[in-house]
């Protein structure tokens, strides 16, 4: 237990600080200008740091990022009343943990304080979004559908018309109209046909996914700018499982190249792909023993706060001039092999993870 001295916040109260060190909450006391002037040790294991080295130290300054206003603890000091925040994003050495904290004045010797307490949600807030997201994206997925094919039915009609009026057009410049409704007319059905996507994993066979991973790699190379670099860290470890080869190219192949055009005004941009084997992890409700990780992670300016919860919709893209169908066709398929695809994104970092399964 920590060594106190005189004028300790805490010290009037002699069995504040047991309760406190019993709390598997985080709890800090703030003053005016964000210093720490008491952690408890589930702040320490929260920050990854000794009681003695928070002490005095500003808060906001040993996070690397934060969705918090901090402008609101420091009001909480003037204005007498506290404040709850159901969900707070803090980045601490590169991961990010999700946090439900309330703070409140806290007055001791006429000073004042904010007493802070944060409570981890991360693996309740995950089961929770990953069965709420899937609800939502099976409804969107059915709405799609139902929408491609009512525009197949037309556009078939549309094309066959146009190519029975070309043959009856007398003169040959008239076909230019006629070939420009044909052309048209199937430009829109490619895009209807991605909408829906592949419906089931085709032929699976046993792969290595570090080569798939190699082919996708080397195709972007060949048409990233040279302002992007792309780095891989693959864990040699990784058995080879079934997959569909192909689907799961295309699957990497559109999250890298999210990221490319993510970092395309950037001066030195990275794309890190990772590769890790992972134990005892639960995927859509199943548990499973051993999994394949694949990280994909870029410096870019990060993901819009307002599409993060809708990121994997059709037609949802943050680009101008994008189909917004690349993450959620690669979700698909991701899902179609029993997978899962997550992110994690705040500005200068976005990691996509996906998990797939090697044994139950």
């Amino acid at each position: 237990m920590m060594q106190r001295k005189i004028g300790d916040p805490l010290q009037p109260y002699p069995h504040a600080e047991s309760v406190l060190e019993h709390l598997v909450s985080a709890v800090f006391l703030l003053d005016d200008s964000l210093k720490i002037s008491y952690a408890n040790p589930a702040a320490e294991q929260l920050l990854a740091q000794s009681v003695k080295r928070l002490t005095g130290l500003r808060f906001d300054q040993l996070l690397e990022h934060t969705s918090l206003n901090f402008a609101l603890i420091q009001k909480t000091l003037h204005s007498g009343h506290g404040f709850t925040d159901n969900e707070v994003t803090l980045v601490i050495d590169g991961q990010a943990v999700l946090v439900e904290l309330t703070a409140t004045p806290y007055f001791q010797a006429g000073l004042g304080y904010a007493l802070v307490e944060m409570r981890q949600i991360d693996q309740q807030k995950k089961i929770s979004q990953e069965i709420y997201q899937h609800a939502q994206q099976q409804a969107a997925k059915e709405l799609v559908r139902g929408l491609a094919h009512e525009i197949k039915n037309p556009l078939g009609g549309l094309r066959g018309a146009a190519q029975l009026l070309e043959k009856q057009l007398p003169s040959p410049e008239l076909k230019e109209f006629t070939e420009i409704i044909i052309e048209q007319a199937d430009r829109l059905r490619n895009l209807v046909d991605r909408l829906l996507g592949p419906q089931c994993p085709g032929q699976q066979e046993i792969h290595n996914i570090h080569s798939v991973l190699e082919k996708v790699r080397k195709l972007v190379e060949l048409t990233k700018g040279d302002n992007i670099k792309i780095k891989v860290d693959y864990d040699p470890s990784i058995p080879d499982f079934e997959m569909q080869q192909e689907q799961m190219q295309q699957a990497f192949l559109n999250i890298i190249q999210n990221a490319i055009q993510a970092l395309a005004d950037t001066e030195q941009g990275e794309i890190n792909i990772i590769t890790r084997t992972v134990f005892q992890v639960t995927i859509h409700g199943q548990r499973f023993r051993l999994a394949a990780e694949i990280r994909i992670v870029d410096n870019g300016p990060g993901i819009p706060q307002e599409l993060k919860d809708t990121l994997f919709y059709p037609m949802v893209t943050g680009r101008e001039g994008g189909t917004g169908l690349g993450l959620s066709i690669a979700q698909n398929l991701i899902n179609q092999h029993k997978g899962r695809i997550e992110c994690n994104s705040w500005p200068t970092h976005t990691e996509f993870i996906i998990q797939l399964p090697l044994r139950k």
